[in-house]
């Protein structure tokens, strides 16, 4: 049995803690911790594991707990000092992104990794999205020719949910650039590698948080473009999308639109080459829609797996996640001489 922590029962908490109770039904694998400061949410993680130790920090968790492995779902500020922590105690980590939100934190979770050899994972959820997975496939195996350009973004309102409002305080979540974009960027390195060239152009709320970013890449002969933005009103819907062309059509994704996938050819046809996931609730009396969290199922059925079939974390690697950081880093210098 491969016994889990859970630190952060929040927004993201939660899907994790849903995900891990739906992989529980086939395979052995349990949260036996649970660690938040909200003693609400604590009891609500709870539900789904009546007999898991509770704890307000996850500093006592990861020193008291025999366990296997924690997730971190904590605010972005907090994560690299619970991560040092589990891997010095030589747990497997599962760290939300972004990884960190700093250069000295970068450095120091390279260097806790190297010291201790752990397993680190970073939750660059994308990468596990059935849509992101075909462009992946498409593009390597050029199946409508070359890539040739390509538009991404995430789009959402105004975050107003966080813990003691986190999200607004750039040094504690590093604005939108870090939140949002950061997938997109993860991404775009994970398809073309790391660009040759970028520029940025950016908007700021009046306390001067950036919300709104567009960034323009070059990889090659391919030029990427991602966009996020926390509108400034919270109502908002979310949107992720993208628009890649090829040498024989254009295939676009909207979450907004159902089917999410279209491909256009050069001739006009047009095709919608993913099926309609069917809604699949996992076995059980928690009956959780595993169809609602279905990559954050993906993603941590990987992790778990390689943990319990000791296999090296080929995806999402912390190596991954401070590559996408550290690029996010550059465009916020780009910003501040503009």
């Amino acid at each position: 049995m491969l016994k889990i922590g859970l630190i952060g029962c929040g927004g993201m908490g939660s899907t994790h803690n849903k995900a891990l109770k739906a992989l529980s039904q086939d395979h052995a694998v349990a949260v036996v911790a649970l660690a938040d400061c909200r003693k609400d949410f604590l009891d609500k993680a709870k539900e789904l594991w009546p007999e898991a130790t509770t704890y307000s920090m996850g500093f006592d968790l990861i020193d008291k707990e025999e366990i296997d492995a924690v997730h971190i779902c904590l605010p972005s500020y907090l994560h690299t000092d619970h991560a040092i922590q589990a891997m010095e105690k030589g747990l497997g980590v599962l760290i939300e992104k972004p990884v960190c939100i700093t250069e000295e934190d970068c450095s120091r979770l390279l260097d806790a990794q190297k010291r201790t050899g752990a397993k680190v994972m970073i939750g660059q959820v994308l990468r596990f999205f059935e849509e992101y997975k075909y462009l992946k496939q498409i593009t390597e195996t050029d199946f409508y020719g070359k890539l040739q350009s390509i538009e991404m973004g995430r789009k959402g309102g105004d975050v107003l949910w966080g813990f003691e409002d986190w999200f607004h305080d750039e040094k504690k979540s590093g604005s939108v650039m870090l939140d949002l974009h950061v997938h997109d960027v993860d991404f775009l390195q994970y398809l073309l590698g790391i660009p040759s060239s970028i520029s940025v152009k950016a908007e700021k709320l009046s306390t001067g948080l950036v919300n709104h970013v567009i960034t323009s890449y070059q990889f090659g002969s391919v030029h990427a473009t991602a966009e996020a933005l926390w509108d400034v009103s919270p109502d908002v819907p979310f949107e992720a999308y993208f628009k890649a062309s090829f040498e024989r059509g254009t295939l676009q994704f909207s979450s907004k639109k159902k089917p999410t996938v279209m491909f256009e050819s050069l001739e006009g046809e047009t095709s919608f080459p993913l099926p309609l996931q069917e809604n699949r609730s996992s076995k059980g009396s928690t009956e959780i829609n595993i169809e609602s969290i279905g990559p954050y199922y993906s993603e941590i059925k990987y992790f778990i797996e390689c943990l319990s079939e000791g296999k090296p974390i080929g995806q999402a690697t912390l190596a991954d996640g401070i590559e996408a950081v550290r690029l996010v880093f550059k465009e916020q210098k780009f910003i501040e001489k503009q």
